[in-house]
């Protein structure tokens, strides 16, 4: 296979890990939903990248040859190469950003998707101090950023999971709740004086549950699904400079990126089986 060259204004980078996110099967699983992330199948697959800059083109600047690099790069980052475009996003041309001393490309190839969504959710909502936060599907690749930015700003947290997540939680500063019929009420004798936000990570119900318990439509979003008169949050709306900034704090060691599983490239259909389960506690990545 002859590797792709960067272009004027653009740059190739050598792939050293790639990082999976739910939307990686849901934009590959029919046409329909691809057509939606203006792809058409067949395509690449994987979104989250972290490699070496090993081609630089025209007009680039900021970025030279051997410099290590994390980003998105839409339905194509598991490659041996990814060709960036210096100026573009994750959805078109895919983005691109220096890695910070001390963080692996394993955990780089973690941040771009899951980071940028989880600082869009919490600036939706507006978490921060003296906020009670319910956090849908906490325990998920968007969940372990968002649970621990929203601790981070002084908010306390509930997050939903199965029992058997509910140590993960725990550890990473939440107040596990399982999800499931009852919700609201399970949430009502954690929390007896209410809660203020609510960021629904998975699906609807703690969106919905958030509403039964009188939070207010705008203080609450979801990121997988479009309910009337809530805002949902996508990543591509994150503050600039949040990702970056996700980013130096892990390398920082001030926020941790669990990863729950890794496999070489020659066993991505199993990656991709047990991304696909919805159940994996924090981030799965494929080595290449």
């Amino acid at each position: 296979m002859i590797a792709p060259r960067a272009g004027a204004g653009q740059l190739r980078v050598r792939v050293t890990a790639a990082g999976l996110n739910p939307m990686d099967w849901f934009m590959t699983s029919d046409a329909g939903t691809a057509a939606r992330f203006g792809l058409s199948l067949p395509a690449g697959f994987g979104t989250d990248y972290a490699g070496v800059v090993d081609q630089v083109g025209d007009g680039v600047a900021g970025f030279a040859v051997g410099e290590r690099v994390y980003g998105a790069a839409l339905s194509r980052a598991v490659a041996d190469f990814v060709v960036i475009d210096a100026a573009g996003t994750a959805t078109s041309g895919g983005d691109i950003h220096h890695t910070p001393d001390g963080l692996d490309d394993r955990t780089a190839a973690t941040l771009a998707i899951a980071g940028s969504t989880a600082a869009a959710a919490l600036a939706v909502i507006g978490a921060g101090a003296g906020d009670t936060v319910l956090l849908g599907g906490a325990a998920g690749g968007v969940g372990v950023f968002a649970l621990q930015l929203a601790r981070r700003a002084g908010a306390r947290v509930i997050g939903t999971g199965s029992p058997a997540s509910f140590d993960f939680l725990r550890n990473l500063g939440a107040e596990p709740v399982a999800y499931g019929e009852g919700l609201a009420e399970r949430v009502r004798e954690v929390a007896p004086s209410g809660i203020t936000a609510a960021a629904d990570l998975y699906g609807t119900e703690a969106a919905l549950t958030a509403r039964e318990l009188g939070v207010p439509d705008a203080r609450i979003t979801a990121i997988a699904a479009l309910i009337d008169g809530i805002t949902a949050a996508n990543g591509a709306n994150a503050a600039p400079g949040a990702l970056d900034e996700i980013a130096r704090l892990v390398a920082a060691k001030e926020l941790r990126v669990p990863i729950a599983a890794s496999f070489p490239v020659e066993q991505i259909r199993d990656a991709v089986e047990v991304q696909a389960g919805r159940h994996v506690h924090g981030k799965v990545v494929i080595d290449l």
